[in-house]
């Protein structure tokens, strides 16, 4: 049987936060809110826990999720090499609505799908999720929303779509739409944007020049 909590509530939200934690700990699903979408979440170390959130979306590991981070710092310690055009990006957008794509660390023993030795990673902008990822460290989150169907924006549209597959449910209100972030792929010799999300390709030009845009190829 899920829980749900409440985080507008502070003695609600400190009480989900901890137990939230302790069934990411124990390998379980939390769903949480983001400054995107509502995402759905395991710990990134925990492979049958990711098998577990790909499974609770209906999803195979050609599609392994993306993994949050609670500081810029972390950054170093999961992807390897970064260039200095994701520098810039990172500094400018982050926290924020953009995810990056940098090969992953060698050291890493961890298992989050088909990667390519490669990882997606993004700083959410939420302070529910920052301090939820305080506690847990790097998790790998993808939307809250079976595959194929809107992702959702409410704690409610996640719990309907995915019931008592996750433990824990952290409702921290409504998110801001439905437009997921902008990807940016930094593992080639050009900087592409992979799909366009809540920055725009324009925003991110301005950062840096030479990005290309393959989100119509």
């Amino acid at each position: 049987m899920s829980e749900r909590y409440t985080c507008a509530d502070r003695d609600e939200r400190t009480i989900g936060l901890e137990i939230a934690s302790t069934a990411i700990r124990r390998g379980d699903l939390v769903v949480m809110p983001t400054d995107t979408v509502y995402g759905i979440a395991a710990d990134a170390f925990v492979p049958e826990a990711v098998a577990d959130l790909l499974a609770a979306k209906g999803r195979g590991r050609s599609m392994p999720p993306p993994v949050l981070v609670g500081s810029v710092e972390t950054l170093d310690g999961i992807a390897d090499e970064v260039p200095e055009a994701g520098r810039r990006l990172v500094e400018k957008f982050w926290p924020g609505a953009l995810t990056i794509i940098c090969l992953q660390q060698p050291s890493l023993v961890w298992d989050i799908g088909d990667t390519g030795n490669t990882v997606a990673v993004r700083m959410p902008d939420h302070e529910l999720a920052l301090d939820f990822l305080a506690k847990t460290g790097p998790l790998a989150v993808s939307s809250a929303n079976k595959s194929g169907e809107p992702p959702a924006t409410t704690c409610a549209e996640a719990e309907e779509q995915l019931g008592d597959s996750v433990a824990v449910y952290l409702d921290g209100g409504p998110t801001p739409g439905s437009t997921p972030s902008t990807i940016v792929d930094l593992t080639n010799a050009t900087p592409r944007v992979l799909r366009a999300g809540a920055i725009s390709f324009e925003r991110l030009r301005s950062v840096v020049p030479d990005l290309e845009d393959h989100t119509r190829q």
